[in-house]
């Protein structure tokens, strides 16, 4: 797997950070309609409550871990919650506090430690091949695709990779599924090596991407509605596309 330079690292995570938050400061710190749980940094991490239970794979508390392991002091708030559980019982509440002190705070605090998460989330796609291979039929192919991928148009492949981990999962936790299928980088992966032709290999990977996100929609609950949020993650997809300008890097 290719490592990234500084200013690849960088550029990889300003690109982060625009689909997420359109590198809006006050994005940092978001509650989504039509999610129970708050989203917060430049990934979007999802942080639940104590005791809460759902689909999608909690990863704020990873974070602080990492934070912790690199010797970042966190505010003193956020370190002093008892389990580090969300503090906000529902989304009014949250945004009752939004320019509260320790929001303002938490803000500042995930601005001025980007590259941290940046790291964390690189490290998160570097981890996941393990369990791609154990969670997949044909191991050898999806190996050799993400290795693929991953050197394709550098720095282009491995933010597609990065990115979509962070977006959408890897893609073998049981509890992200509508229908018995997931929307993970392992879903796109398996997509593509059924579909893969002699043309570049970034446009074909980021059109398994739409097509497993357009089945996620299919397959969901009527009652979420996902269908209002396609476009967006079409348009995401479309930036694995694109590699750097000389100038971004």
């Amino acid at each position: 797997m290719p490592m990234l330079s500084a200013k690849q690292t960088q550029w990889v995570g300003e690109r982060i950070f625009a689909n997420e938050c359109n590198l809006k400061i006050p994005c940092l710190t978001s509650w989504n309609a039509g999610e129970d749980f708050p989203s917060l940094g430049i990934g979007h991490f999802i942080w639940y409550r104590a005791g809460q239970q759902e689909a999608f794979v909690e990863s704020f508390p990873a974070l602080l871990a990492f934070y912790d392991a690199q010797g970042v002091a966190l505010p003193a708030w956020l370190d002093a919650l008892p389990n580090r559980d969300a503090p906000w019982q529902n989304k009014a509440q949250f945004e009752a506090e939004f320019d509260s002190e320790r929001l303002t705070e938490l803000r500042e605090f995930l601005y001025r430690t980007r590259a941290i998460q940046v790291q964390f989330i690189i490290n998160r796609m570097r981890d996941s091949l393990p369990s791609l291979l154990a969670h997949t039929a044909r191991p050898d192919q999806i190996e050799a695709l993400f290795y693929a991928v991953a050197n394709s148009a550098a720095p282009l492949g491995m933010y597609a990779l990065i990115d979509y981990v962070n977006f959408k999962g890897e893609g073998t936790a049981s509890s992200e599924q509508y229908n018995g299928q997931g929307w993970g980088l392992l879903q796109v992966l398996e997509h593509l090596a059924l579909n893969r032709h002699d043309a570049a290999l970034m446009p074909q990977f980021a059109q398994s991407a739409r097509s497993v996100l357009a089945q996620r929609v299919a397959n969901a609950p009527l009652q979420r509605n996902e269908q209002r949020w396609l476009a967006g993650w079409n348009n995401r997809t479309a930036t694995y596309e694109t590699p750097p300008t000389p100038d971004d890097l």
